[in-house]
């Protein structure tokens, strides 16, 4: 019988709250389950205690017997250091945009910068007639 540590869901509609089961691998997702060993409930934040409960005795035992936890399951157990932490895989990049956004998006941004440019520049200061007629008196 293949085993697996997962997450089976309770709670209402909108309002997720797991229970992390050791069940078999062919059944129900919801359905029939060997033992509870903890609780999830997304809906607590991050650094809340409650948000994750693990029974560690328990979930160590059934590591030994050669349960395989889902990859969420296993997220939690390297975080509480029962098991290696799984390679997360990295966050996908958005994709940019096209060759002429991407054109348009320049000339506005050069457009910008000699816009700044400009301003930052004191205006350039024209020899007033007062200035020069004194040294032409002297």
């Amino acid at each position: 019988m293949a085993l697996k540590i997962r997450l089976a869901r309770g709670g209402a509609k909108k309002r997720p709250f797991y229970q992390i089961v050791v069940a078999d691998a062919r059944s129900p997702r919801d359905g029939r389950f060997v033992e509870k060993v903890g609780t999830y409930n997304p809906m607590l934040p991050q650094d809340h205690q409650d948000r994750i409960r693990l029974k560690v005795d328990r979930i160590q035992h059934w590591l030994s017997v050669g349960a395989q936890p889902t990859d969420r399951v296993a997220l939690f157990l390297g975080k509480e250091k029962l098991m290696e932490a799984p390679v997360t895989r990295p966050t996908p990049k958005k994709s940019a945009p096209k060759a002429k956004a991407q054109e348009r998006l320049k000339a506005e941004e050069a457009a910008l910068a000699a816009k700044a440019e400009a301003a930052a520049q004191p205006p350039a200061e024209a020899e007033s007639p007062a200035q020069s007629a004194p040294e032409a008196t002297a």
